[in-house]
C-alpha cells in the first residue's frame, strides 16, 4: 500500500486504520502532459521536507536557484508561458505564486484545507487546486490571485489535471476510488468515474482523448469521450506520479514502493520498459521535446534525469530535503490562442525493395499536439510523432497523417506515395542447347532458363568463343567435345551453371 508520512492520505481495509492514516499518512500526485514546445528551460521541484522550491536548468541539469516559499511545499504547476509557478502548501492551506523572472513569491492565495494537486488551464487564466481536507477544488483567477469558485468533489481529492482544450478538469478522490470530472464553463461536476483502489496521480494525453490514473496496484486508462475505464495496466509497487510524453506515445509512472519507473506504450496499454531510479520516486514530468524525463525521489533528496530514447538514467541532480514535485513542474510554453494545424509530412525513402523501412517526418504547421498515422498496408494505426514503418510486401501505398491540437484537426493524404518492389534474389543460372550433337560445322541454339530474373549473361562455349546475349546461337566449326558455362547476374549477385562435355561435334 502507498504509505508516506508527509503525502496525501490513504486508506486500509478497516475503518480504524483509515482514520489513523488520515491523521498520519499522506500520498502524492501526478503530472499533466507536456506540450511540444522546446523553449521551456526550467524544472521547479518542491522540497516537502524544507521551505524551498529548487530551480533546475534542464539544459545543464544544474540547480540555479532555490526559492523560499514556506513550510511543506507539495503540489506544483508552471503556467504555459513559464512566467509563474503555483505551489500548494498543505500545513498552511495556501498556494504561493512565484515570479519566475525574479524567483520570488509575489502572492499567497488562501484555498481549502490541506491542498495538494495543482493544475493550470492552457490559457494560464485559471488554477485548479485539490484540497484533500475539505473535499473541494479551489478555482483561482490568475489575474487577481483570488478564489472565484469552490467545487465540491469526492473524499480526499489529491491529483488534478486539465485537458488540453481547457474544458475539463479531472480530480482523483483517493478514499472514494473515483475520479471527478469538472466542466470548466460551469465549475460543476458532470461525471464521476469509478477507478482502482486509492487513486492519486492523474494525467491527460495531448489529444485529450485518454486520462491515466495511478491506483494502489495499477493504472486506469479512461476514455475521455465516454468517461469510462477502457484498460487497466499493472505496473510496479504502489504507483504514484504519472505523466504523458508530448507525442502521446508513452506514459511514465513512478512506482513509489520499488524505486522504478514503468513505461507504458499508449498504443497497446502495456508496460514496455521498467527503469530503476532509486528510493521513493514521486513526481515525474517530461521536457517539452520529450527527450528527457525528470523524477523527484523523496528519500534521496535528488531528481533523476532519464533519456527517454534509451530509458536510462543520465544524470542525478541534488535538490533539497524530501523532494516531491507533485504536478506539472516543467513549463511547456504552449502556444496561446492555438490555430488549427495544417498537416504535412515526408517519408524517406519513397521507394525500394521489400522489406522497405521508411522514416516518416511530421512537417505540420500550427503546433499540433497529437498525431495519427495510417500507412496504407493494413497495419495498426500509430500515434508517434515521427514514426518509422517497415513495408514487408511489394505494392503501392497511400499514407495518411492526422494531426490535432486544442483548436482542431487536419489530415494530409498522399496517394500512391510509397512504392515497394519485390526484393531481388541471386539468380539460379540454367540453360539448355539444341542440338547437342552433330557434324561440323554444328549450329547450336542456347536458351537461357535461369530463375531469379538475371539482367546480364556471360557465355563460354568451350571453344574459345564467348557471348553476352541472353539466348545466343553459336556455331562450332571444329570436331570435339565442348563444356559450356553460363554466368547469370543481377543486382543481388551472380551464379554459374557448368555443363561438362555438353556439345559433341563430329567431323
Amino acid at each position: 500500500m502507498k504509505v508516506n508520512k508527509k503525502l496525501c492520505s490513504v486508506a486500509l481495509a478497516s475503518t480504524a486504520i483509515v482514520l489513523f492514516l488520515i491523521l498520519t499518512l499522506s500520498t502524492a500526485s501526478a503530472t499533466t502532459a507536456q506540450s511540444t514546445s522546446s523553449t521551456a528551460k526550467y524544472a521547479y521541484i518542491t522540497n516537502s521536507g524544507s521551505t524551498t522550491v529548487a530551480v533546475i536548468d534542464i539544459t545543464t541539469n544544474k540547480v540555479t536557484a532555490k526559492v523560499l516559499v514556506g513550510k511543506y511545499p507539495y503540489g506544483v504547476a508552471v503556467n504555459p508561458a513559464g512566467t509563474k509557478v503555483y505551489v500548494s502548501k498543505e500545513a498552511s492551506s495556501v498556494v504561493s505564486v512565484i515570479d519566475t523572472a525574479t524567483n520570488k513569491v509575489t502572492a499567497t492565495v488562501k484555498v481549502g484545507k490541506r491542498p495538494w494537486g495543482v493544475a493550470i488551464n492552457p490559457e494560464g487564466t485559471r488554477v485548479y487546486v485539490a484540497n484533500e481536507g475539505s473535499k473541494t477544488v479551489s478555482v483561482i483567477n490568475t489575474e487577481t490571485n483570488k478564489v472565484t469558485a469552490t467545487v465540491k468533489v469526492g473524499n480526499y481529492p489529491c491529483g488534478v489535471a486539465v485537458n488540453p482544450a481547457g474544458t475539463k478538469v479531472y480530480v482523483t478522490n483517493t478514499l472514494d476510488n473515483t475520479v471527478s470530472v469538472i466542466d470548466t464553463a460551469t465549475n460543476k461536476v458532470t461525471a464521476t468515474i469509478k477507478v482502482g483502489n486509492l487513486p492519486t496521480g492523474v494525467a491527460v494525453n495531448p489529444a485529450g482523448t485518454k486520462v491515466y490514473v495511478t491506483n494502489e496496484y495499477d493504472v486506469s486508462v479512461i476514455d475521455a469521450t465516454k468517461n469510462k475505464v477502457i484498460a487497466t495496466v499493472t505496473v510496479g509497487k504502489y504507483p504514484w506520479g504519472v505523466a504523458v510524453n508530448p507525442a502521446g506515445t508513452k506514459v511514465y509512472v513512478t512506482n513509489y514502493g520499488d524505486g522504478t519507473i514503468s513505461v507504458i506504450n499508449t498504443a497497446t496499454d502495456t508496460v514496455k520498459a521498467t527503469v530503476k531510479v532509486g528510493s521513493y520516486p514521486l513526481g515525474v514530468a517530461f521536457s517539452p521535446d520529450g527527450t528527457k524525463a525528470y523524477v523527484a525521489k523523496e528519500a534521496s533528496g535528488a531528481v533523476s534525469v532519464i533519456n527517454t530514447a534509451t530509458n536510462k538514467v543520465i544524470a542525478i541532480v541534488g535538490v533539497g530535503k524530501e523532494p516531491v514535485a507533485f504536478g506539472k513542474f516543467i513549463d511547456s510554453v504552449s502556444v496561446q490562442n492555438p490555430v488549427v494545424p495544417d498537416a504535412d509530412f515526408v517519408g524517406s525513402p519513397e521507394s525500394g525493395n521489400s522489406p522497405l523501412k521508411v522514416q516518416f517526418t511530421d512537417k505540420s504547421t500550427g503546433s499540433p499536439t497529437y498525431w495519427k498515422w495510417n500507412f496504407g498496408d493494413g497495419s495498426d494505426l500509430v500515434t508517434e510523432y515521427n514514426p518509422t514503418h517497415t513495408y514487408s510486401k511489394p505494392g503501392t501505398y497511400t499514407v495518411k497523417e492526422t494531426v490535432s491540437n486544442a483548436a482542431g484537426r487536419d489530415t494530409e493524404i498522399k496517394t500512391d506515395y510509397i512504392t515497394v518492389t519485390e526484393a531481388s534474389q541471386i539468380p539460379d543460372a540454367n540453360f539448355w542447347g539444341w542440338p547437342l550433337s552433330g557434324n561440323a560445322p554444328l549450329k547450336v541454339t542456347f536458351t537461357e532458363t535461369s530463375k531469379g530474373s538475371p539482367t546480364s549473361w556471360k557465355w563460354d562455349f568451350g571453344d574459345g568463343k564467348y557471348s553476352t546475349e541472353k539466348s545466343p546461337t553459336h556455331t562450332y566449326s571444329a570436331a570435339g567435345t565442348y563444356t559450356v558455362k553460363l554466368i547469370a547476374t543481377n543486382e543481388a549477385g551472380s551464379s554459374t551453371k557448368l555443363k561438362w562435355k555438353y556439345i559433341k561435334v563430329a567431323k
